[in-house]
Protein backbone atom coordinates (compact mmCIF):
# COMPACT_ATOMS: atom_id res chain seq x y z
CA UNK A 1 0.00 0.00 0.00
CA UNK A 2 1.24 3.57 -0.72
CA UNK A 3 1.58 5.65 2.07
CA UNK A 4 -0.42 8.45 0.41
CA UNK A 5 -3.04 7.18 -1.23
CA UNK A 6 -6.62 8.49 -1.38
CA UNK A 7 -9.81 6.68 0.46
CA UNK A 8 -12.34 6.15 -2.28
CA UNK A 9 -9.56 3.92 -4.81
CA UNK A 10 -9.69 1.20 -1.37
CA UNK A 11 -6.57 2.46 0.10
CA UNK A 12 -5.90 4.79 2.92
CA UNK A 13 -4.35 8.50 3.45
CA UNK A 14 -1.83 9.08 5.95
CA UNK A 15 -0.94 12.93 6.63
CA UNK A 16 2.43 13.58 5.90
CA UNK A 17 2.98 15.44 9.02
CA UNK A 18 1.22 13.74 11.78
CA UNK A 19 1.48 10.14 10.41
CA UNK A 20 -2.69 9.94 11.47
CA UNK A 21 -5.09 8.43 9.51
CA UNK A 22 -7.77 10.71 10.39
CA UNK A 23 -8.60 12.85 7.51
CA UNK A 24 -11.57 14.22 6.42
CA UNK A 25 -12.86 15.10 2.85
CA UNK A 26 -13.17 18.94 2.19
CA UNK A 27 -14.08 19.26 -1.39
CA UNK A 28 -12.96 17.32 -4.67
CA UNK A 29 -9.26 16.46 -4.03
CA UNK A 30 -9.41 18.45 -0.83
CA UNK A 31 -8.54 16.89 2.43
CA UNK A 32 -8.13 18.13 6.04
CA UNK A 33 -6.41 16.37 9.05
CA UNK A 34 -8.29 16.22 12.22
CA UNK A 35 -5.13 15.13 14.04
CA UNK A 36 -2.84 18.53 13.57
CA UNK A 37 -5.10 20.61 11.86
CA UNK A 38 -3.82 21.00 8.28
CA UNK A 39 -5.36 21.32 5.02
CA UNK A 40 -4.10 18.64 2.13
CA UNK A 41 -4.65 19.05 -1.96
CA UNK A 42 -3.82 17.23 -4.57
CA UNK A 43 -2.40 18.24 -7.86
CA UNK A 44 -1.12 16.00 -10.52
CA UNK A 45 -0.90 13.56 -7.69
CA UNK A 46 1.07 15.35 -5.36
CA UNK A 47 0.02 16.65 -1.86
CA UNK A 48 0.48 20.16 -1.53
CA UNK A 49 -0.03 20.78 2.55
CA UNK A 50 -1.33 23.86 4.15
CA UNK A 51 -1.39 25.36 7.51
CA UNK A 52 -4.05 27.56 8.53
CA UNK A 53 -3.10 29.98 10.58
CA UNK A 54 -5.38 32.23 12.97
CA UNK A 55 -6.67 34.65 9.95
CA UNK A 56 -7.89 32.15 7.92
CA UNK A 57 -5.31 32.56 5.57
CA UNK A 58 -3.03 29.29 4.71
CA UNK A 59 0.64 28.80 4.59
CA UNK A 60 2.06 26.10 2.48
CA UNK A 61 4.66 23.51 4.06
CA UNK A 62 5.28 21.92 1.42
CA UNK A 63 8.92 23.00 1.71
CA UNK A 64 9.13 20.84 4.81
CA UNK A 65 8.78 17.95 2.77
CA UNK A 66 9.95 16.20 -0.20
CA UNK A 67 7.92 15.71 -3.19
CA UNK A 68 8.32 11.69 -2.69
CA UNK A 69 7.08 12.00 0.75
CA UNK A 70 4.50 14.22 -0.86
CA UNK A 71 3.63 11.81 -4.15
CA UNK A 72 0.28 10.00 -3.84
Amino acid sequence: MRKNSIRGVGLIMICPNCRGKNIGIIGQKHYYCWNCAIELTVINNILHIHEIEHDGTLSSLDDLFSEEERRI
